[in-house]
């Protein structure tokens, strides 16, 4: 534990933001889970929407600096192709 006040504040928001950034994680990874799902049920409207959803979550977390850039793009591109490859086979 630091001795400087300072850095005892830093400590503490340290923590609440890791909470935060954790939480926006966990968010997105549920999203992704839901949307595989829908796409292994082969539930077309379904993973429509939830793409939707979870582009719209990764975003925010590319926004507020929870994931880079590449990263968010990195999985759009292969939820986008899990849901084409699935609109193909119909």
């Amino acid at each position: 534990m630091p001795n400087i006040k300072s850095q005892k504040k830093r400590v503490l928001i340290t923590k609440k933001e890791n909470a935060i950034n954790s939480a926006k994680r966990t968010r997105v990874r549920n999203s992704i889970k839901k949307f595989e799902a829908a796409v292994a049920e082969k539930n077309v409207e379904a993973a429509t929407a939830l793409l939707a959803e979870t582009v719209s979550l990764l975003d925010r977390a590319r926004l507020d600096g929870v994931y880079h850039a590449n990263t968010v793009s990195r999985y759009v591109g292969r939820l986008s192709k899990k849901l084409d490859a699935l609109k193909k086979a119909e």
